[in-house]
């Protein structure tokens, strides 16, 4: 039993000794393999796009016609929906009130006349008989009051004479311009001029040229202001390089003409957020015509631009940036200022480079000076329209 005893404690120390020099062996680390992580090269590429936006149609002149004086509707003169000639006869009120109130003033300046014409004489008269005391100082003055009194009065009476032809002309409505008319909103016979009846007749429009209105949000006038280089840029109409506006119509047919913005509204509607833009095209054809509404394009053709997909970009307080791939294969943030968004890429105007990696995937899971194992992919976009 001693001798079996004495084994057994022989093995257990073996054992024990063993697992000591196991436990005391350095141990071998385990390295853990580099993040893969996705990535894009950087390109450079021309880009076309465009902005679209839905505006409404005005002539290039929009004239209401108004009665300026009351009275009955006394004509007609012209053809509803044709074309006008400046000047020509469009309405006619019923003039016999306004040429019985010329002749009452041509006889009142007749009178006032007369009485002029007494009062001259009797200063005449007066004057040579005060010099030789005939006649008292204040008779004198009592004539030359009588006559200031009388001119005067000429005056006032032949002011009043043209106040009544002007408004016996006023009973004659001519087309203030060339263009199409549109439908009489009063017939002959109705009572038209002061309110209650103060009507609008007709509206006369000129439209060998139209006004196109749409509304540009703040962020996208700023990318217009950027790829035309300034404000000022937009309105040289002679240069035809500036007309690159495009017009799709309701049926989407395309405008001929290509037009150009020809006003920037003062200040961006504090409660849209948006700036007021006219646009104007050539309308030889008068096809168009005002209360359309159309869609206004704003084509932007970048050429050897640099472009990265949006969802590789960082903003944080209005400062952009990326996540890219270094030569160590280690990530990098890299501050990038932004140009155009164009459908799903932004163009980059400077901190990269072409053929830099951006990394795409994972960007909440990676910082700076991580090392990782870069994978290559193709982004395909979202858009049809690159």
């Amino acid at each position: 039993m001693n001798k079996i005893t004495t084994i057994g404690l022989k093995g257990i120390f073996i054992v024990l000794l063993a697992i000591v020099l196991i436990n005391c062996a350095p141990k071998q680390q385990v390295k853990i393999p580099p993040q893969e992580i996705n990535v894009i090269l950087v390109q450079q590429k021309d880009i076309k796009s465009y902005l679209e936006y839905v505006g409404q149609v005005y002539g290039y002149k929009d004239i209401s016609i108004r009665a300026r004086v009351d009275g009955f509707l006394d004509g007609i003169h012209f053809d509803e929906g044709f074309p006008v000639k400046k000047g020509q006869l469009l309405y006619t009120i019923d003039s016999q009130p306004y040429e019985a109130e010329v002749l009452n003033f041509q006889s009142k300046v007749a009178e006032a006349k007369t009485l002029y014409v007494k009062a001259e004489s009797d200063l005449n008269r007066y004057k040579p008989l005060a010099e030789s005391n005939a006649v008292s100082q204040s008779d004198l003055d009592a004539a030359q009051a009588q006559f200031d009194a009388a001119t005067a009065s000429v005056q006032a009476a032949e002011s009043s004479l043209e106040l009544a032809k002007i408004k016996l002309g006023y009973t004659r409505i001519m087309s203030p311009i060339k263009g199409i008319i549109g439908k009489s909103e009063a017939k002959v016979g109705e009572y038209v001029g002061k309110m209650p009846n103060a009507v609008i007749l007709n509206t006369v429009s000129q439209i060998d040229k139209i006004l196109v209105e749409f509304f540009l949000p703040e962020n996208q006038y700023m990318q217009l202001i950027r790829y035309f280089g300034s404000a000022d840029s937009l309105f040289n109409s002679s240069n035809n390089d500036n007309k690159i506006l495009e017009l799709i119509l309701a049926d989407n047919s395309t405008l001929a003409s290509k037009g150009f913005i020809s006003f920037l509204d003062r200040a961006v509607d504090q409660n849209t957020g948006a700036l007021l833009v006219q646009a104007e095209f050539d309308n030889k054809k008068r096809i168009v015509r005002p209360g359309q509404y159309a869609k206004v394009k704003i084509p932007f053709n970048y050429k050897d631009a640099i472009v990265i997909p949006q969802k590789c970009v960082i903003e944080l307080q209005g400062q952009f940036s990326v996540f890219i791939v270094n030569s160590e294969n280690k990530i990098e943030s890299r501050p990038i200022v932004v140009g155009a968004k164009i459908d799903d890429f932004w163009v980059i105007e400077d901190g990269l480079k072409v053929e830099e990696k951006v990394v795409i995937d994972g960007i909440q899971k990676v910082h700076s000076g991580v090392e990782v194992n870069a994978a290559e992919i193709e982004f395909k976009s979202q858009s049809n329209s690159n």
